[in-house]
């Protein structure tokens, strides 16, 4: 299992941050409730990331491999109860909202990193 580096972490929150405008620019051409709420899918998928990220790559111990995995673990955890909230949250304060925008620009977004990793960058 192959460990990235911080580099490459702050790369793909890079990433997703662009990729996150470039979509919700590019959907003001629908209208400014699909944009806004692209916007908010976008965020949501970034900043849980980047949590993850924040949380697992902190205090990594290679001679520690099972508190690796407690570790991420814990992190996905946490990561899933904060996608959960801001989730709700979005759904709760953003009105109107376009649901289908909100929740594809989550998942391109979310894929990034994955897609990163297969091209190798």
């Amino acid at each position: 299992m192959q460990i990235a580096d911080k580099r490459q972490v702050v790369s793909a929150v890079i990433v997703q941050t662009a990729l996150t405008v470039i979509l919700s620019v590019g959907l003001m051409i629908v209208g400014m409730v699909v944009a806004y709420s692209a916007l908010a899918g976008g965020v949501i998928a970034t900043v849980a990331n980047a949590y993850f990220s924040k949380r697992l790559f902190s205090d990594y111990r290679a001679q520690k491999p099972g508190k690796l995995v407690a570790q991420i673990y814990s992190a996905e955890l946490a990561k899933f109860v904060l996608v959960g909230l801001l989730f709700a949250a979005a759904v709760i304060w953003i009105k109107p909202l376009s649901a289908g925008a909100l929740f594809s620009v989550f998942i391109i977004v979310h894929l990034t990193p994955l897609l990163m990793a297969l091209t190798g960058r």
